[in-house]
C-alpha cells in the first residue's frame, strides 16, 4: 500500500504477532505488503493488547486488530494501492533462466522444476529453460511452462550456454540437475545472478547418493580421497549405453564441488542437507532451505481405511530406494495385506523376481509410472504409505504428499526424512534396514485403523501448518529477488 501523503517508504511484512500487518483484498491469497510512510516518526504504540481497538478488523492470517495509532495512519493516506514484493525490492517482472539436464516429467527434480516455473510464471515472472533430452513424458505441460527454450547438445556446450544467456537475458539463473561441467562453469563465468537447487548428493559424491555400493552403508564423509580408497567411487555403474562400468574422476568432482561455491545462493530441502554442504565447504550464508512443498490435496479425499489393507509404494524403483528391503518386509507380515508398487526404474525386473522367489507375487502388484491425477484413486484405499529408500533421501517429498491426504508413513531412518516423519506421531521412523521392525510397523498400523487415522491426522496437521505451497512459492520468489539486487550492488 502506498501513501502520497508521506515521503518516506516503510515495509512491514506480517509474519509476526505484535504490529505486523496483511492486507488481503479481491481475495487475493499471498501475503502483500504494507508501504506505510511516517511509521517510523509514530512508531507502532505499545502492545497490542494495550491499546484501542477499533470496531473493525483488517483481514489477515493472524486476525490482527488495528490500532487507533495505525487506523490514524491509514485514514490520512489518499492513494491506495496493491505493491507485490517485486515492486516493493524495486523490481519488475523477472525473467528467471531454468536450467535441468531433462525435459518433461520423471521424477521428483521434474515435478519440481515444472511446478515452481509454472507458479513464477502465473506471478508475472518469464520462465525460460535450457535442457537435455526428452523424458517423453509430459512434454506439452513443460512447453507450456517454459515459452523460451534452449536444448543442450552432446558435446561442449559452453556455447550454447553463451546463445541462451544472450537470446533469453535473464535476471536470474536457476540450476537443477546438471552434471556437464561445461554447463556450469560457462554460467559462473557470464556473472549472472546463479542460484542451485540441490536436490540430490550428484555435486560433492562420486557416487551420487551417498551409500557404498556393496554394503548400502550411508556415508557421512565429505568428499575427499577416502572416494578413491577404500571406497573406490571412482568405478561406477554407468547408467548409459556401452560398457556397463563408467570411470569417475575424483579431481573433476573437487572441481564440479568448487564452480557450485561460486553460486549465489544454494537452495536445499531439509538440515540434513544442508548439513552435507557444510560438510563440504560451503559458506553458510549462502545456504537457504526451501522444502519443496507439493499443492494442497484434495480436502474431500481421504482414506476410506479399509479390510483392503492396501499398503501403498510410489517412487522410482531403482536399488536405492530400497523396494527390494520392502518385500523382504512384506513377507514378515502377519496380517492380511495388499501392496501395490507405483514407478519404474532398472531396478523393477530384479524387484518383480524378488516378489515371486518371495511368495508375494498374488499380493505384491507392479502397476508402473501413473499420472498424478490417477494416484489420488490409491490413495482413497491406502491404510498407509511405505517409503523404503535406504540411501539418505535429502528430503522424499512423497512423504509430505500423502500427508496432505492424512495418510500415515513408515519409512526407514535415512537422511532429510526426519524433518517431517516425527516417530510415533504422523508414522513410524524405523531403523535403518531393520526388515523386522518395519513388517512390525506396518502389521500395527493395518491391525489399528484408529491409530492409522490418527496419524494421518497428525501428519495433516503438521504439513499444513509447516509446509504451506503459497508461502514456498513466496519465498522463493523473494530469493530470487534478495539474490538479484544482492548482485547488482
Amino acid at each position: 500500500m502506498h501513501c502520497k501523503s508521506y515521503a518516506g517508504l516503510f515495509f512491514l511484512f506480517m509474519r509476526g504477532v505484535i504490529g505486523p500487518i496483511v492486507f488481503r483484498m479481491f481475495q487475493m491469497e499471498n501475503l502483500l505488503y504494507l508501504i506505510l510512510s511516517g511509521i517510523g516518526q509514530h512508531g507502532m504504540g505499545p502492545a497490542m493488547g494495550n491499546t484501542e481497538v477499533y470496531g473493525w478488523i483488517i483481514q489477515s492470517d493472524l486476525n490482527v486488530a488495528v490500532t487507533s495509532e495505525v487506523t490514524g495512519l491509514i485514514q490520512e493516506c489518499l492513494v491506495f494501492e496493491w505493491v507485490g514484493p517485486e515492486r516493493a525490492f524495486g523490481f519488475g517482472p523477472m525473467k528467471i533462466l531454468y536450467v535441468h539436464e531433462r525435459f518433461g516429467a520423471l521424477a521428483g527434480a521434474e515435478a519440481n522444476a515444472h511446478i515452481t516455473a509454472t507458479e513464477l510464471g502465473k506471478r508475472g515472472h518469464s520462465m525460460g529453460l535450457l535442457h537435455g533430452p526428452s523424458t517423453g513424458k509430459g512434454e506439452s505441460a513443460w512447453q507450456g511452462a517454459f515459452a523460451f527454450r534452449a536444448p543442450l547438445g552432446s558435446g561442449d556446450n559452453a556455447g550454447v550456454v553463451g546463445n541462451a544467456l544472450l537470446d533469453f537475458q535473464p535476471d536470474a539463473v536457476y540450476v537443477h540437475k546438471m552434471a556437464d561441467l561445461s554447463v556450469i562453469e560457462a554460467l559462473v563465468n557470464s556473472g549472472r545472478p546463479l542460484i542451485r537447487m540441490v536436490h540430490d548428493h550428484d555435486i560433492y559424491c562420486m557416487r551420487s547418493y551417498k551409500y557404498n555400493y556393496f554394503t548400502r552403508a550411508i556415508c557421512t564423509r565429505a568428499a575427499s580421497s577416502y572416494c578413491i580408497f577404500p571406497c573406490l567411487a571412482s568405478v561406477v555403474k554407468n547408467t548409459g549405453v556401452g560398457f556397463p562400468l563408467k570411470w569417475v574422476s575424483y579431481s573433476e568432482k573437487q572441481r564440479e564441488i568448487g564452480l557450485n561455491q561460486r553460486f549465489d545462493r544454494m537452495v536445499v530441502v531439509t538440515t540434513y542437507m544442508r548439513d552435507e554442504l557444510l560438510r563440504n565447504g560451503f559458506e553458510a550464508n549462502r545456504i537457504e532451505i526451501h522444502a519443496p512443498v507439493p499443492r494442497m490435496g484434495d480436502p474431500n479425499l481421504r482414506s476410506s481405511f479399509s479390510d483392503r489393507n492396501l499398503i501403498l509404494y510410489a517412487g522410482q524403483i531403482i536399488r536405492g530406494k530400497g523396494v527390494d528391503v520392502l518385500l523382504e518386509a512384506l513377507a514378515r507380515l502377519k496380517t492380511r495385506f495388499e501392496c501395490v508398487i507405483l514407478g519404474d526404474g532398472n531396478h523393477k525386473p530384479y524387484c518383480e523376481g524378488l516378489a515371486s522367489r518371495l511368495g508375494l507375487a498374488d499380493r505384491v502388484r507392479f502397476k508402473g509410472f501413473v499420472p498424478q491425477e490417477e494416484l489420488k484413486n490409491y490413495y482413497r484405499e491406502c491404510s498407509v504409505v511405505a517409503l523404503s529408500s535406504v540411501w539418505p533421501e535429502p528430503i522424499a517429498t512423497i512423504g509430505l504428499e500423502v500427508m496432505r491426504y492424512a495418510l500415515p508413513v513408515v519409512a526407514f531412518d535415512a537422511g532429510g526424512i526426519r524433518d517431517w516423519l516425527i516417530d510415533g506421531q504422523n508414522g513410524y521412523r524405523v531403523r535403518w534396514m531393520d526388515r523386522d521392525a518395519y513388517a512390525t510397523r506396518l502389521d500395527e498400523l493395518l491391525n489399528n485403523k484408529p491409530l492409522a487415522r490418527q496419524m494421518g491426522q497428525a501428519g495433516l496437521k503438521l504439513v499444513t501448518e509447516r509446509y504451506d505451497f503459497d508461502a514456498y512459492i513466496r519465498d522463493l520468489e523473494t530469493m530470487f529477488i534478495r539474490v538479484v539486487e544482492e548482485k547488482s550492488r
